[in-house]
């Protein structure tokens, strides 16, 4: 059952998984909402746990940053270990300017330019969606947390440090139609729909290309409670 990026063994990964890109987040997530947690995965310190939240298995694992790595490790979650769910659960930039720091984005469809889905097989589109059932369980979720959400497209990117225009991120939001960036959700959504599974993204808006504001690493791993609180409840 263990894959060359993942040593747990049968049975040890729940169906459902959250999926944020920094390993501390994983264990934050397992530590502050999980209990009967077990540590499932070391490898390349890409750390996994599972536990239950109010009698549901869920595995918390970590992405990593980028395509590649989310790539790898939700192929390997779907197709060895049997996920039927992930909800990744990230940080984000704002192009908009209706997003503030710590506003929680739903993403609705995926843009990228990214080469990810055409090199994976061949498919010739720009746009990615992701599971409409999920999504609406986590519209419920919110709803019943009273905890609002921005439904929007996301820009899934391939580059963090970006050269040239400064203002590109207007371009795009106006042009593409896309809210925010981060880098993962592309990749994700097209394993999903490539394997018959399902996918979300939830993001927290961590800085703002347009009032410039920003938060610290130790914020983006502990204080993003209530994306973490959305995507937990959907399964309850």
């Amino acid at each position: 059952m263990k894959t060359f990026h993942i040593e747990a063994e049968e049975g040890q990964i729940a169906k459902t998984v959250l999926m944020p890109g920094d390993p501390l987040r994983a264990k934050f997530i397992a530590d502050t909402f999980l209990t009967n947690v077990k540590q499932v995965n070391s490898v390349r310190n890409m750390l996994a746990f599972t536990g239950e939240y109010k009698g549901k298995e869920i595995t918390v694992m970590a992405s990593g940053m980028g395509m590649p790595s989310i790539g790898i490790y939700s192929y390997e979650l779907y197709s060895v270990y049997g996920v039927e769910n992930i909800i990744r659960v990230g940080s984000a930039g704002a192009y908009s300017g209706d997003l503030k720091v710590y506003d929680v984005v739903l993403a609705d469809s995926a843009w990228s330019e990214s080469s990810y889905a055409h090199t994976q097989n061949g498919y010739d589109k720009d746009i990615i969606l992701p599971s409409e059932e999920l999504n609406e369980k986590i519209k419920d979720a919110a709803k019943r947390l009273e905890i609002p959400l921005h439904v929007s497209r996301i820009h899934s990117s391939d580059v963090f440090y970006r050269e040239g225009e400064p203002n590109y991120y207007k371009t795009l939001c106006e042009e593409k139609g896309v809210s925010c960036v981060e880098m993962e959700s592309f990749a994700l959504f097209h394993n999903a729909r490539v394997l018959g599974k399902k996918a979300a993204c939830l993001l927290t808006i961590s800085d703002s290309f347009v009032t410039k504001e920003v938060t610290t690493a130790e914020e983006r791993q502990t204080a993003f409670v209530n994306m973490m609180k959305v995507a937990l409840e959907t399964f309850c």
